[in-house]
């Protein structure tokens, strides 16, 4: 068991080709740059080696893939960053830097669930489209309404045309009485306008 544990911990080899090929050992298939990547991603520790000499070339490798991912437009690495890396090669910090770094990010490793889930808490009431839905809302019940009150209207000429008589409310019916309907309609509007404003 604890052979197996061992084994289980030790990282994949790629071997890399004079043509730039990079060859996983364990799935014995050619991988690509952004294969190396998402094992990464996923977590997988492995190791490349130059086919030819046996030396870790993993830095490099690992550095050529930053440089993809920063060519793709996904701008992790500020410039501001690069030019403060690149000042310190030489300099007489330069072996600090490194286990400076490699903390920082194991810290920032360690503690990113809690960032993503404080960014999403901060995030979680914030819906840009929030208000125009809102407004909508109020526009589509406003346009219901009026429909509503035009209905009695609209019905009472549509059961006459379907009898073949006019689609036109019936002469018999008072003036007096449209003019009411017609001022409680207008009184209606206007409440819905006031309150589609606020």
């Amino acid at each position: 068991m604890a052979e197996n544990t061992a084994s289980e911990a030790e990282p994949i080899i790629i071997k890399k080709y004079a043509n730039r090929r990079l060859y996983n050992t364990a799935t014995s298939s050619y991988v690509t740059l952004d294969y190396l990547s998402q094992m990464v991603k996923d977590g997988q520790e492995f190791v490349v080696n130059d086919a030819k000499t046996g030396e870790d070339i993993t830095r490099q490798v690992l550095t050529h893939i930053i440089v993809e991912e920063e060519s793709k437009g996904t701008n992790l690495l500020p410039i501001s960053f690069l030019r403060h890396l690149i000042s310190f090669y030489g300099d007489s910090l330069q072996a600090v830097v490194p286990n400076y770094l490699e903390h920082t990010m194991q810290s920032f490793a360690h503690n990113q669930e809690q960032l993503r889930k404080t960014m999403q808490e901060a995030l979680e009431g914030f819906n840009p489209f929030g208000q125009f839905e809102e407004v909508s809302k109020q526009n589509m019940a406003m346009f219901e309404n009026a429909m509503k009150m035009f209905s009695p209207f609209y019905s009472e000429g549509m059961a006459k045309g379907r009898k073949g008589g006019p689609a036109m409310p019936a002469a018999g019916n008072d003036i007096d009485d449209m003019k009411a309907k017609l001022d409680e309609m207008q009184k209606q509007l206007d409440a819905l306008s006031r309150t589609g404003k606020e």
